[in-house]
Parts: C-alpha cells; structure tokens; sequence
C-alpha cells in the first residue's frame, strides 16, 4: 500500500552543489540583493535571440527533470538532474545564490520543487515524493547575460482525478494567458483572462506571486498579475517585450504563509496548487512561447 501523505514539512536540504568556475555567474550571486534593472523590458532582435538561448536550455531541464518526478524520488535528486543539465549546456541555473528577503538566506538550489499545497518557492531536500503528489518544478538558465524562466507541473504516479483536472485547467489557463497578451493591451488582461477561466472550476488564482519581466535581469520590476488587478498594473504591451505567464490555481483558498525558511510558501487551508510558467515574448503578431525545449 502506498503511503498517505499528511502535509509537506520541511526535510534535510543537501550542501549547496558546485558550478565551475568556467561558467558564468547572475550579477547578484554572492550579493546580498540584486541589482535594480533600469533598462525597460522591450528587448533588441540580438537580446531576445540569447534570451531565446537561455529559455531553450531551461526548457530541457524542465523537461529532463519532469521526466524523474515519480514516487520515491526525492526532490533534491531532482535538484541534482536540473543543476547537472544546465551546467552541461554551459548556463548557470538563475535560483542557485538568488538573494533572498532582508536578513534572509539566499535560495540554496538550483530549482524550485513545490509539492501540493506549497504554491512556490519550495525547496528541494529530502522530502521523499509520495503516489499522487503534484510536484512543481521551477527552473532558470542564465547564459550570455540573459536569463530564461519556466515551470511546470508533474503528478507522480497516476494521480487522483482532481489533481489531475487542477493541472490541465492551469496549463490551460496559462495558455489563454500568453493568448490574450497582444501589442496595445494592459497587462492587466492576462490576469483577468485566467482568473475568469480559474472561476469555472471554482479555483482560486494566487495573487500575492506574479509572472515579471525577464531578460537580462531575473526580475526586472515589471508585474504580471494572474488575476483581474484594473485599474492597477495597466502597462501597455509592446512589440519586443520579454516576460513571464505563470498563473498558480488553487483548489481552496489562495491565501497563504511563508515558512520560517524565508522562501516556501504553503495555502493556510492545505489545499493544493499547481502552477505553469512560460517566458514569452511579444510580437506584432502575438505573444511567441520562448520556453519550447
């Protein structure tokens, strides 16, 4: 018999795993706060193509760690499989040494592994996946000054019938997202977009974690809220913008709290989450998926 998994808690997170001095390291890596971008997030043809470098390689680990998400694996082994795929293709995974909140300690991983109820930020240590958790995986390539940012969501084994309906809708959501985010429009839209699609199933979209701009800073101050946030947040989309979609839906309520690690966030009610993320850039024509392996 499968084991019954009560609540996530915290377990042993491993020694921060090497990168070579060879590759090359996010300006903010041993810093105790990033520095601010104040170079707009309308990129030239030459940076959104190393941006689409970046994304491509992020995109692999995304899908090489995807693949080992399974019952009995741990999520620092996936840890493992990610930072080993990015340094093999010369990137810097962006998580590892990112500056965390005032007095709090750096993110100490390569990637992001939230399980169930945990919305993000969760991360990777010994905690064993169980049969039917939904794990999260969010990662990040930086190379050639640029980053690349993507996440998705993996159920382990077979998966009840309700997580595997929470993950479809928020892949799905995500989608009609990057769809409504077109040249003349707020940003505002691609909230309002998900959070209308999120109510049909009765979920709820977190509001307090948004998609950013990104590029050659991780986060470069723009907001991309996943839910109807007019007037507020009503920058208007441009040709040769850079960003990231990323809607996180949850089962129950959206409100939340951060443990005493300064990074992983957990719903107050335990209902569990599940989260997409693509980095997008916006064309004429429409928002293209730069995330694509």
């Amino acid at each position: 018999m499968s084991p019954v998994r009560e609540h996530i808690a915290k377990g042993h997170v491993s020694p921060r795993r090497d990168v070579p001095a060879s590759i090359a390291r996010p300006e903010y890596v041993g810093r105790a706060v990033a520095t601010e971008w104040t170079g707009g997030d309308v990129h030239s043809a030459e940076t959104i193509e190393r941006i689409r470098e970046s994304a491509k390689i992020a995109a692999g680990a995304l899908q090489e760690v995807g693949r080992h998400v399974a019952p009995g694996v741990t999520t620092d082994e996936l840890d493992r499989i990610g930072h080993e795929y990015v340094l093999d293709h010369g990137a810097y995974p962006s998580t590892l040494g990112y500056p965390g909140a005032a007095g709090r300690p750096p993110f100490p991983k390569a990637l992001c592994t939230s399980v169930n109820e945990v919305i993000c930020h969760g991360i990777p240590d010994s905690t064993v996946i169980y049969d039917g958790d939904i794990v999260k995986v969010d990662i990040t390539a930086y190379k050639n000054d640029v980053h690349g940012d993507n996440c998705g969501s993996f159920i382990a084994g077979e998966g009840s019938a309700e997580a595997k309906q929470l993950v479809e809708v928020t892949h799905e959501a995500m989608m009609r997202g990057i769809k409504a985010a077109r040249v003349g429009r707020e940003v505002n839209i691609i909230g309002r977009v998900i959070e209308k699609y999120a109510q049909r199933f009765g979920y709820e979209s977190v509001r307090n974690y948004t998609g950013h701009g990104v590029g050659p800073a991780f986060h470069t101050g723009l907001i991309i809220p996943h839910y109807d946030a007019a007037p507020m947040h009503d920058d208007v989309i441009e040709p040769g913008m850079v960003f990231t979609v990323e809607p996180m839906l949850c089962m129950g309520s959206q409100d939340s709290s951060e443990w005493d690690d300064g990074w992983t966030v957990v719903t107050n009610d335990r209902s569990w989450v599940a989260q997409f993320e693509h980095t997008i850039v916006i064309t004429e024509e429409g928002a293209e998926v730069l995330t694509l392996p």
